[in-house]
C-alpha cells in the first residue's frame, strides 16, 4: 500500500532534510513547496500562491498515490483541516497516510533560523525576525490521536 508522508512543522524543524533521506529510503516522490516558489522566482510570503502550489501537489500526490507510488508532503501540515484532507486524500487513492510531527523547541528553531539564513541553501528562503513566533501562534499542534 502506497504512503502519504506529511511532514508537519515549522520551518528549520528539519522537514526538508527529513523529505530527501525518505524521498533515498523510500523512493517516494518528494513535493516542497518552498522549492517550486523559490525556483518560480515567486514571494514565499504570498499565501494565495503558496495554497495554489500547495493545491497542485496535493493533486500529483493523490495520481502518484492511486499508482501505488510512496508520496512526502512537506506542506507544514499547520492545521488540523490540513491534516484531515491529507488522510482523507491517502485514503481515496488507497493508500494509507503517515503524519510525522517535527515538534522543535523555539530557541533551536531561532537557532537554526540563524544558521540557515547565514548561508542560505538552494530553493528556501530566510527566515526574517520575529516570524518563528508569530508563526508559532498560528501552528496547531497535533494531537496524540492524529499521531496514532
Amino acid at each position: 500500500m502506497a504512503t502519504l508522508f506529511m511532514l508537519c512543522g515549522l520551518p528549520c524543524s528539519g522537514k526538508s532534510t527529513l523529505a530527501r533521506e525518505i524521498e533515498a529510503e523510500q523512493g517516494a516522490l518528494r513535493l516542497l513547496p518552498d522549492e517550486w516558489i523559490v525556483r518560480l522566482g515567486l514571494d514565499p510570503r504570498d499565501q494565495g500562491r503558496r495554497s495554489e502550489i500547495e493545491r497542485i501537489q496535493v493533486e500529483i500526490a493523490a495520481r502518484v498515490l492511486a499508482k501505488g507510488c510512496d508520496v512526502i508532503l512537506e506542506a507544514g501540515f499547520w492545521h488540523r483541516y490540513e491534516r484531515q484532507e491529507g488522510r482523507d486524500i491517502a485514503k481515496a487513492a488507497g493508500g494509507a497516510a503517515k503524519l510525522i510531527f517535527l515538534d522543535v523547541p523555539l530557541e533551536e528553531l531561532q537557532r537554526r533560523a540563524r544558521v540557515r539564513n547565514a548561508a542560505l541553501p538552494p530553493n528556501t528562503f530566510p527566515v526574517e525576525e520575529g516570524e518563528l513566533e508569530a508563526w508559532l501562534a498560528e501552528f496547531e499542534r497535533p494531537t496524540v490521536d492524529e499521531l496514532g
